[in-house]
């Protein structure tokens, strides 16, 4: 059996999934745009209240064809002590009810990972 659309029934529904993929496509953009903001904010207070030294953002956040509705927001730190390390954490946690927020202390990541954020990571 064969199903026959007529032509202008046809362009009506790939214009509207068109439409649909577009504003799809502008949340993501709108949402990693956000993701980035609270990023530099998370390094700004690393730095500030806990003295770390540098921030590198990694994961899914510095590849704009990855980060999808549901991507978190992966940092590393360095220069978190033992005493500050949950501290930051629950600090970083705290900046977003929306986005996730993770945060990696390089003494204690593996080295594969370390060489990863090194290699591809984004300094904030």
């Amino acid at each position: 059996m064969s199903l026959h659309i007529p032509a202008e029934q046809m362009e009506k529904y790939k214009r509207t999934a068109r439409e649909r993929q577009l504003a799809e496509q502008r949340r993501r953009d709108a949402r990693r745009e956000h993701a980035w903001e609270l990023a530099h904010q998370a390094a700004d207070l690393l730095k500030r209240e806990y003295g770390v030294q540098r921030v590198v953002a990694f994961g899914s956040l510095i590849q704009p064809n990855r980060f999808t509705a549901s991507s978190d927001v992966d940092l590393a730190a360095w220069g978190l002590t033992p005493t500050t390390w949950l501290k930051a954490i629950g600090a970083v946690h705290s900046l977003s009810s929306e986005i996730e927020l993770n945060l990696v202390d390089v003494e204690c990541c593996s080295p594969e990972l370390l060489a990863a954020i090194e290699r591809d990571g984004v300094p904030l």
